[in-house]
C-alpha cells in the first residue's frame, strides 16, 4: 500500500524523470512527501509562471517532457503562461495541479477550478484522476500524449483527497514511443528536382546536433537556401553559406521576397504559420502556389492550412537523415544560395543606433567572444530583434525563445539551463519590462545555484509597444512609460553581482566580470531613449523617416 503522492512520484521516476519545478501548495502535499525521498530534484519557485517557464525551458535542452507542480486556483491560472509557451512552441511539458477534495466538487469550494474547461483549448490534453489505483495509468497516458505526434503540454488534475488516499497498484513500466518510419522520399526528391526557386524552411520541435548537421550537408551539397522559422535558428550552423536568415517578426525584406518568389518549399517540421509567412500575405494558403512539400511528425498538421503537394508524416530528423544519407542528382542552386546568402549578411550589417551604449554593439561582441557552446534565452521585446537579427548560433541546443512572443520568459528559461548544464555560460537578454515580469526568480537561481548572466536592455519604456504606438497614434504617449530599478543593486540584494553599463567601452569588462563571478550577474545597459529598434529611432519614426 502507498498513499498517492508516493505512487505519483514512483512513477516520475519510472518515466525517466530527474527534475521537477514547484511552488508548493496544501493541494498537493501528499506529493511533496512522495518527492522527498524519490531522487527527484525539486527545484522550488517563486510564481508559478516561472516554474511552468523553467519546465518548458528544460523540456526544450533535454528533448524529455518537462514536469510542473502548481497548487489549486491561483497556481494553476498563474502557470497557464507557461502552458501557453509550450503548446506554441510544441514543447513537451506535464503539468501536475492540486484540485480539491473529490466531495466538494461543484460547491465553488476554496479555490475550486473546472481545470478541463479552463486548460481545454490551451493544452493537448487535461484530465483530473478520481482513483489513487489509476494514478500509473494517468502519468503513463500524461507522457505519452505530451511525447506523441506534434509535442507539446499535458495537464493533470490531483485531488488533495485522492493524493493522500492509499492503494495498491501496480506501476507503468517506461513508455515506448512509436516513431514513424522514414516513408519513400523519391516524391518528395522528384517535386525538388523540378523547382527553379527552391526554398528550405526548418523549424519546429524534435531537432538534434546530429539533424542540425545533417541539414547543413545536404542544403550546401545541392545548394539549397536555408531559412529557419521564428525563433529556431539554432536549427543550423548561421555559418554555414546554406543558412540565408530567419523568417520572423522583423524579418529581412530580401529573405521574404524570396519566400513570395519560391515555387517550391521543403518544410522541414515547422506548422509554416502566420511568424514565418508574413501573416498568411508573403505567401497565402488560399493560392496554388508555391507547392509545399510539408514534412511533420503529425498527420493532423498536415492539410491543416497548407494542401500539401508532398505529404511526409515523420519527424523531421529522421527525414534529414536520411536525405543526407541519399546520393541524389538534383540539379544544383549553389547561385542562388550564394546570393540569399550575401542577402543575409548584408542584413547582418549593423545599422547604427543612439546614444553611448549601442546594443547592436553589445550583440556584435557577445557573438565574437562567447563560446559555441553558450546558451542564450530572451522573452519578448524590441531588444529581442537585435540578437535574432546580429548573433550567430552555431550549435543546436543553444537558443531557448518563445515562439508565442511571451514576456518573462527569458530569465527563468536562463535560470533551468544553469541548473540543467552546470558550468555552462548562460547568458538571458531582456528588456527592462520583459526582466521585471519574472525577476522575483533571482531567489531561486540563488537557493539553487543557478549562474546565468542577464544582460538588460533598460530604455525606459515598453518599446516594442511604443513603436506600434508612434505608427498608428503618433505622439500619443500612453502606458508605455517605466520607472525601473537600480538592476544591479537588485541582484546584488538577492546576492549575486551586477554592474551599470553607461558607455560602450564599460561592456566587455562588465561581461568578463560576470563571466567570472560563478554567481547570477546582472548587467544593467542604459540604453538612449531615442533607441527603439534595429531599424528605426524614436525621432525617426516622429519625423516620419
Amino acid at each position: 500500500m502507498r498513499h498517492g503522492g508516493q505512487i505519483l512520484a514512483d512513477q516520475l521516476r519510472l518515466q525517466g524523470v530527474e527534475r521537477v519545478f514547484s511552488v508548493p501548495g496544501e493541494s498537493f502535499l501528499a506529493a511533496l512527501d512522495g518527492l522527498c525521498d524519490s531522487g527527484i530534484d525539486n527545484i522550488v519557485c517563486r510564481q508559478e509562471g516561472g516554474a511552468a517557464m523553467m519546465a518548458e525551458a528544460t523540456a526544450k535542452l533535454t528533448g524529455r517532457p518537462g514536469v510542473v507542480f502548481v497548487t489549486r486556483g491561483p497556481g494553476a491560472t498563474n502557470a497557464s503562461a507557461g502552458l501557453h509557451v509550450a503548446m506554441q512552441d510544441s514543447t513537451p511539458m506535464v503539468c501536475f495541479v492540486g484540485q480539491i477534495a473529490r466531495a466538494h466538487r461543484d460547491r465553488e469550494a476554496f479555490q475550486e477550478v473546472d481545470y478541463r474547461a479552463l486548460f481545454g483549448g490551451l493544452v493537448k490534453w487535461v484530465a483530473e484522476v478520481d482513483a489513487t489505483e489509476r494514478l500509473p495509468e494517468y502519468v503513463a497516458r500524461a507522457f505519452s500524449v505530451a511525447q506523441s505526434g506534434r509535442p507539446g503540454p499535458v495537464v493533470l488534475a490531483l485531488p488533495e483527497d485522492m493524493l493522500s488516499d492509499e492503494a495498491a497498484t501496480l506501476d507503468r513500466p517506461p513508455l515506448t514511443l512509436p516513431v514513424q518510419a522514414v516513408p519513400d522520399l523519391d516524391p518528395l526528391i522528384a517535386t525538388l528536382a523540378e523547382a527553379e526557386r527552391p526554398l528550405v524552411v526548418a523549424g519546429g520541435p524534435g531537432w538534434s546536433q546530429a539533424a542540425a548537421d545533417d541539414l547543413r550537408t545536404w542544403a550546401e551539397r545541392h545548394g539549397l537556401p536555408v531559412a529557419v522559422t521564428f525563433r529556431r535558428q539554432d536549427h543550423i550552423d548561421n555559418t554555414s553559406p546554406a543558412y540565408v536568415g530567419d523568417l520572423n517578426v522583423g524579418p529581412n525584406p530580401k529573405l521574404m521576397q524570396r519566400l513570395g518568389r519560391a515555387d517550391v518549399i521543403l518544410a522541414l517540421g515547422t506548422r509554416l504559420g502566420d511568424i514565418a509567412t508574413g501573416g498568411f500575405e508573403t505567401i497565402d494558403p488560399a493560392l496554388d502556389a508555391p507547392k509545399v512539400i510539408h514534412v511533420h511528425a503529425d498527420p493532423g498538421e498536415i492539410n491543416r492550412i497548407w494542401s500539401a503537394h508532398v505529404a511526409v508524416v515523420a519527424r523531421a530528423a529522421d527525414v534529414i537523415a536520411a536525405l543526407a544519407a541519399r546520393d541524389d542528382a538534383l540539379p544544383g542552386w549553389h547561385g542562388q544560395q550564394a546570393e540569399a546568402r550575401a542577402d543575409y549578411e548584408a542584413w547582418t550589417m549593423p545599422k547604427e543606433t543612439p546614444g553611448a551604449v549601442k546594443l547592436e554593439q553589445v550583440i556584435a561582441h557577445l557573438d565574437a567572444t562567447l563560446p559555441e557552446d553558450a546558451i542564450l534565452t530572451n522573452g519578448a521585446g524590441n531588444y529581442a530583434a537585435f540578437l535574432h537579427r546580429y548573433y550567430r548560433w552555431r550549435r543546436h541546443g543553444t537558443q531557448l525563445a518563445p515562439t508565442s512572443g511571451s514576456m518573462g520568459y527569458g530569465f527563468p528559461a536562463a535560470i533551468a539551463a544553469s541548473i540543467a548544464r552546470p558550468g555552462a555560460t548562460v547568458v538571458c537578454l531582456a528588456g527592462d519590462g520583459c526582466f521585471q515580469m519574472t525577476l522575483n526568480e533571482a531567489s531561486t537561481a540563488m537557493q539553487h545555484g543557478a549562474a546565468p548572466i542577464v544582460v538588460v536592455a533598460n530604455n525606459g519604456r515598453y518599446g516594442t509597444i511604443r513603436m506600434h504606438q508612434e505608427r498608428h497614434y503618433p505622439g500619443r504617449v500612453s502606458g508605455t512609460d517605466l520607472v525601473n530599478p537600480d538592476f544591479a543593486a537588485l541582484a546584488r540584494a538577492y546576492g549575486g553581482q551586477g554592474w551599470v553599463v553607461q558607455t560602450q567601452a564599460e561592456f566587455a569588462p562588465a561581461l568578463d566580470a560576470a563571466r567570472a563571478c560563478g554567481t547570477l550577474a546582472v548587467i544593467e545597459l542604459l540604453l538612449d531613449p531615442d533607441m527603439l529598434s534595429t531599424g528605426a529611432s524614436l525621432s525617426d519614426m516622429e519625423r516620419g523617416a
